[in-house]
């Protein structure tokens, strides 16, 4: 059974960072897409950043292009997303994601697979004006 674990979120003031993590475990599959997700209540969900674990490709929100960075350290079996430059309206509610399909990470952040992808509990990010 595939587990993911976020950890990071917090309070920061707009113009700040922080650094999500996603632990997983439980994963038998070589290749895989990963993605985080965000949603504010009463808003749709948006995919964030999604990655491809067979070639290391990226996808990014235009939202969220330039300040945001996808990256994993295999050893330790973590995807994080480095958020810089902080806006109020980054503040949500962010999950991360994983399937053993392959799908390309834009298409993954668009929404396919998301049906059979395991999902983490989700860290909460508020940013203060």
């Amino acid at each position: 059974e595939v587990q993911l674990v976020e950890s990071g979120g917090g309070l920061v003031q707009a113009g700040g960072s922080l650094r999500l993590s996603c632990a997983a475990s439980g994963f038998s599959e070589d290749d895989y897409t990963i993605g985080w997700f965000r949603q504010d209540p009463g808003k749709e969900r948006q995919g964030v950043s999604c990655m491809s674990s067979r070639d290391g490709s990226t996808y990014y929100a235009d939202s969220v292009k330039g300040r945001f960075t996808v990256s994993s350290d295999n050893a330790k079996n973590t995807v994080y997303l480095q958020m810089n430059s902080l806006k109020p309206e980054d503040t949500a509610t962010y999950y991360c994601a994983a399937g053993s399909d392959f799908i390309t990470p834009y298409f993954y952040c668009s929404g396919y697979g998301l049906q059979r992808s395991s999902w983490g509990q989700g860290t909460q990010v508020t940013v203060s004006s």
